[in-house]
């Protein structure tokens, strides 16, 4: 970890609502007049969409179940901590774009599912922000969590996840909701051994769990709103965090634990807020301080 080039990471699943805190962290960037190198997780996949897709139908013809995003073998995850690694020692680093929609393929002239090439990061930045699959992976090849001097973990209830990802998917994407299933059970492995243990990694956890029935994720009609849900907030370490002002300011908020405070769903953003803000002032105190 660096104190003069720090790195923040949101880590969670596809589906599981990474983006929405990214959103929030930009927010407070702008606000709080933080320039930041801003890196998608995406960008890191081994293979293009064509190629992911024909890889996968060819290890199902063999019998063999095929890889996934979830999976180390999917993904750059030796040039994601190179990249981190750099950035910590001298706010430098390669990152390219993926070309996730219609619109950003139409600006670069490339397919959907491809990459646009490698490129340095831009000079001058105060931090990077990392968003994706893999800000805390651990393995037995590459430590990207160690690099990391923020990490936020966004992790739903599994049928809340699955159902983000079927609508997401089928409305957005235009999969069929077979095709969805499919994905999710095929990646399934790598979630469990990749995914899940970085929760226990990073030092702050949100998690939304909706108050309403989702125990068939797969006939689920509408994504349960943040109005139908409650949100868990886990600290790592809790020393240091004011517990009675994040009650007084989040109406209807609880602890749980000593560690954790429960809020209703539509104050999200407002604890993102109040929680994150904060910890950025720190980081950016202790990067003047070193520089």
């Amino acid at each position: 970890m660096s104190t003069k080039h720090p790195i923040i990471a949101v880590t969670g699943s596809s589906g599981a609502g990474t983006t929405t805190v990214k959103h929030t962290f930009e927010a407070i960037f702008h606000r709080e007049n933080v320039n930041a190198a801003i890196v998608e997780g995406d960008s890191f996949h081994r293979y293009t969409r064509e190629e992911m897709t024909k890889l996968i139908e060819a290890a199902e013809r063999a019998g063999q179940r095929g890889i996934s995003h979830f999976g180390p073998e999917a993904n750059l995850v030796e040039e994601l901590e190179a990249l981190f690694r750099a950035y910590g020692k001298s706010a430098t680093g390669r990152h390219r774009s993926y070309i996730h929609d219609a619109e950003r393929a139409a600006r670069t002239g490339l397919p959907i599912g491809s990459f646009a090439e490698w490129e340095d990061l831009p000079v001058g930045t105060d931090c990077l922000f990392y968003e994706g699959l893999h800000g805390a992976l651990v393995t037995d090849k590459v430590d990207v969590a160690r690099h990391v001097d923020l990490l936020i973990g966004v992790a739903p209830t599994i049928n809340l996840e699955w159902i983000q990802k079927l609508h997401r998917d089928t409305r957005e994407r235009g999969y069929s909701p077979e095709a969805v299933q499919d994905t999710i059970l095929r990646r399934m492995y790598d979630y469990v051994h990749y995914i899940v243990p970085q929760f226990s990694r990073t030092h702050i956890n949100f998690q939304r769990v909706p108050v309403v029935d989702t125990s068939n994720p797969f006939i689920a009609r509408e994504v349960p709103t943040l109005d139908e849900s409650m949100v868990v907030i886990r600290f790592k370490d809790p020393r240091g965090v004011d517990f009675p002002y994040l009650l007084r300011m989040i109406h209807d908020a609880f602890m749980s634990r000593a560690n954790s405070i429960v809020i209703p769903g539509g104050k999200l953003d407002l604890a993102m807020q109040l929680i994150l803000t904060p910890l950025i002032w720190k980081l950016m105190e202790r990067r003047r301080e070193a520089i």
